[in-house]
C-alpha cells in the first residue's frame, strides 16, 4: 500500500517533465499515448521517473519531452550518482492509443504505439532490466510512483484525466 500524502511528499509529473528523487517522494501522473519510464537503483535508494511526450527529440530544449532524450539523461544522473545502469530496476507505462480509427477504420502506427517502442529499443539497447510493463491498448493510466521502493501502482482510466 502507499503510504498516506502526509508522510511523505507527493509529486504530480507532468508532460515533459522528469524528476529524480534522492530522498522518499511518491510521483504520479496521467498517460495517454505519453510514456513513463521508471528506473529505481535498490542498492542507492535511489529513483528516477520522465513522462516523455513524442518518441525522439526533434528540437533541443526540452529533453523530457521526448522518450530517447529522457532515457540518456535519466541514465547520466545515476552514473553521476556512481550508479551503473546494470543496478536499475527499469518499468515502462503508457503509450495508449486514445484518438478514434482513422478513416479507413485502422489504428496504424499511433504515437502511442511509437512511444513504447521507441522505449523499448533503448531499453533493449542499453541492457537495462526491464522489470514490468503496461502499454499500448485503449485507454490511459494514471500510476504512481513509490521512490523510496520503486514500486509502482497503476489505475486503468475510461478516460484521460487528471
Amino acid at each position: 500500500m502507499i503510504p498516506t500524502a502526509g508522510t511523505i511528499p507527493t509529486i504530480y509529473l507532468k508532460p515533459g517533465e522528469q524528476y529524480f528523487a534522492v530522498s522518499p517522494a511518491i510521483v504520479s501522473t496521467v498517460l495517454g499515448s505519453c510514456v513513463s519510464i521508471t528506473m529505481h537503483s535498490p542498492e542507492h535508494g535511489k529513483s528516477a521517473i520522465c513522462h516523455a511526450v513524442l518518441p525522439e527529440e526533434i528540437a533541443p530544449g526540452e529533453p523530457f519531452r521526448y522518450v530517447d532524450s529522457s532515457i540518456a539523461a535519466m541514465l547520466r544522473q545515476f552514473d553521476r550518482h556512481g550508479i551503473r545502469k546494470n543496478a536499475l530496476e527499469v518499468k515502462l507505462f503508457g503509450g495508449a492509443d486514445i484518438l478514434a480509427p482513422g478513416k479507413n477504420g485502422f489504428r496504424e502506427m499511433t504515437v502511442g504505439k511509437q512511444n513504447f517502442l521507441r522505449a523499448k529499443q533503448i531499453i533493449n539497447r542499453e541492457q537495462l532490466n526491464l522489470l514490468a510493463y503496461d502499454v499500448g491498448g485503449t485507454r490511459g493510466r494514471k500510476i504512481f510512483f513509490h521512490t523510496q521502493s520503486g514500486l509502482v501502482y497503476l489505475k486503468r482510466l475510461r478516460e484521460v484525466t487528471r
